[in-house]
């Protein structure tokens, strides 16, 4: 079976969510009702850029593929592709990059 590619259009970014700790600095594990979504992650793909509707010239992303970035709680839509769980997000949502 044919893996299955996403791309984001426009300004949309796909990101993979980093894994929710399962511990904490003490050694305490976590229920996984209580474990925190983390709010950061790796990009996977980027979109072309919102449109300049005044040029008609694509306006492109700060971002890229393979940065690390830091969003707010409640980006994004969530999505399932062959097993992996990402989310589809605009820039705006992107609050950070980590270098």
């Amino acid at each position: 079976m044919a893996k299955n590619t996403v791309r984001p259009l426009h300004d949309k970014i796909l990101v993979k969510r980093d894994e929710a700790q399962s511990k904490t600095e003490s050694g305490i594990y976590l229920p996984e009702s209580s474990k925190d979504k983390p709010k950061t992650g790796v990009i996977e793909a980027v979109g072309t850029g919102a449109l300049n509707t005044d040029t008609g010239e694509r306006i492109p992303l700060t971002v890229k593929k393979g940065d690390r970035v830091i969003f707010s709680s409640y980006a994004g839509t969530e999505i399932k592709i062959d097993g992996n769980e990402l989310l589809i997000m605009s820039e705006d949502d992107i609050l950070a990059v980590i270098d």
